[in-house]
């Protein structure tokens, strides 16, 4: 399967994944707005999110995978299966730990760690109406951060045996598995709207949803591992050389791999000093991350594995190839999405989420705060692409330091930033500070001599800036003409008329600038629509 092939079956995975989180959102939003109802949930479900990322996913993708597909070059099936044996046994136990403890000091953590500004609020005595009501946020913050917390560790098992089948190529059940967590909390949403449940009652159920949700996951990727004729079994945790090696690699990979993450759940930390920030946070960043799962998940699963084999193999043309091969990809994709997102975000928000307990002010809180989101989307899957250069080389420690400076960057622009624009200051930093890691994480790569970037990379890269302009050209003069479909008073069908229309004419002249100019690799194109006319014969 070809690397473009690979990258579209992840990133269609992701797709419908991302499709039904617009869903769950949209019924969310209607359902509870930006009520404290809403920043509660949205706290306590980043909490465990946060430790998926950096625990799970970041460090499991950057670290596990290519000791696993060592184990495989050198000591076949048998040796692999022994190393994910010692793995899954000490995470098992780790978790366990980590999750009891959790439950039982959550109120601590809550009050210092998650949600800082609703203990401030509790300790405020301005009004007792204040006051009773910042104590009801933080109990029922407390209350959903207990229920969920547990899927962290169904995450993190899930995560290790996603790892497993991406090392046997198997990209697509772990793409897909996220997509239950979906279709869950539609489930629940639906179902207190039809019995009219209240707005604790839907906090409460949802938080259930979640667990559920994470159970179902861990399943599916485990069905997965077996029928790919692979199972691991929990033994009594020991340490191990092998184990060792992992944990070297995994901690800081942890932190890098959930860059994005971390970021968001510093804006997160902060905005709770303002009620309702927390939501508006969350509500914009789910049109941000489509094209950044799309894309930056697909990148991050498939380059690895990819890159790690060719290194291995001492096939070094060919890892340098992959590499900037991926990067022409990501931005090929990425800065239309950022440009487009930039200029048209509240025809967006409005149709996405504006109805119920969703208003019109509150749709031009979230579409700011959506606008300056987007201008770090590059960014963003650009990490994706330049941390594998590291991880593949079994080189943590680089991409450790430019990560964790780029979030002690991120914290000090929210703090500064916060207190000037509000929600808005904490969507700026974050785009700066994921800028600044990208920037630092290619010079590293560059300056050590790993990175080599062809005279066709950076064509295409300017071809791709001015092709996306023109469609951001086309874009502003399409939504004069079509304003009044747009707008607060439109019905939502003339809405969606109106952004579909947008949206396609957006893309028709971006991929005809692409072709005409050659930021799209014609050649390819031409091959990929001879193999689909030969499998239609």
């Amino acid at each position: 399967m070809s690397l473009l092939k690979k990258f579209a079956t992840v990133g269609g995975a992701t797709l419908v994944s991302r499709v039904f989180g617009f869903t769950r959102e949209m019924m969310m939003a209607s359902a509870l707005g930006i009520g404290p109802v809403a920043d509660a949930f949205n706290l306590a479900f980043r909490f465990p999110n946060l430790f998926r990322r950096l625990f799970a996913e970041g460090a499991f993708n950057a670290a596990f995978i290519p000791l696993f597909a060592r184990s495989l070059e050198e000591e076949g099936e048998e040796g692999a299966r022994r190393f994910a044996a010692e793995v899954f046994s000490t995470l098992f136990t780790v978790l366990a730990i980590l999750t009891l403890a959790a439950m039982i000091f959550m109120p601590f953590l809550v009050k210092t760690v998650i949600a800082p500004g609703l203990a401030a609020c509790i300790d405020d005595p301005e009004t007792l109406r204040q006051q009773l009501s910042c104590e009801d946020r933080f109990a029922i913050t407390v209350a959903f951060s207990r229920i969920m917390f547990p899927y962290l560790a169904c995450m993190s098992m899930m995560a290790m045996v996603s790892g497993i089948l991406n090392a046997f190529r198997r990209f697509f059940a772990a793409a897909v598995a996220p997509t239950i967590l979906n279709f869950a909390l539609i489930g629940v949403l639906a179902w207190c709207w039809w019995r009219g449940a209240d707005e604790r009652t839907i906090g409460f159920l949802m938080s259930w949803g979640v667990l559920v949700a994470g159970i179902g996951q861990l399943v599916v990727v485990t069905l997965a591992m077996r029928l790919a004729g692979f199972s691991v079994a929990l033994r009594r945790p020991r340490w191990t050389k092998s184990l060792k090696r992992l944990l070297v690699l995994a901690g800081p990979a942890a932190l890098i791999g959930g860059i994005t993450q971390i970021n968001l759940f510093v804006g997160q930390a902060i905005a709770s000093y303002q009620p309702g920030a927390v939501s508006i946070l969350t509500y914009a960043d789910r049109p941000y991350q489509l094209p950044l799962g799309m894309v930056g998940v697909a990148i991050g699963v498939v380059l690895l594995p990819e890159l790690a084999r060719a290194l291995k193999a001492g096939r070094m043309e060919e890892a340098q190839h992959t590499q900037n091969r991926s990067l022409e990809f990501a931005l090929f994709l990425t800065v239309p999405a950022a440009v487009a997102l930039f200029i048209i975000p509240e025809p967006i928000i409005r149709l996405i989420y504006e109805r119920g307990a969703f208003d019109p002010t509150t749709t031009v809180r979230v579409a700011a705060v959506l606008g300056l989101y987007a201008l770090g989307l590059p960014a963003f899957v650009l990490i994706k692409v330049f941390s594998p250069g590291y991880f593949a080389r079994e080189n943590t420690r680089t991409p450790m330091i430019v990560t964790g400076f780029s979030a002690a960057a991120n914290t000090a622009l929210s703090l500064v930033l916060f207190w000037l624009y509000a929600e808005r200051g904490i969507a700026l930093a974050t785009t700066l500070a994921g800028w600044l890691n990208a920037w630092l994480l290619f010079e590293g790569l560059r300056r050590q001599g790993l990175w080599h970037v062809d005279r066709a990379l950076v064509k295409r890269c300017a071809l791709v800036v001015l092709s996306a302009a023109a469609m951001g050209a086309a874009l502003l003069a399409m939504m004069r003409v079509l304003h009044p479909y747009l707008a607060t008073g439109a019905s939502a069908l003339h809405q969606a008329g109106a952004l579909v229309l947008l949206v396609v004419a957006a893309m028709a002249v971006y991929f005809a600038v692409a072709l005409a100019t050659g930021a799209a690799d014609r050649t390819l194109v031409a091959k990929l629509l001879r193999g689909r006319r030969k499998a239609r014969v």
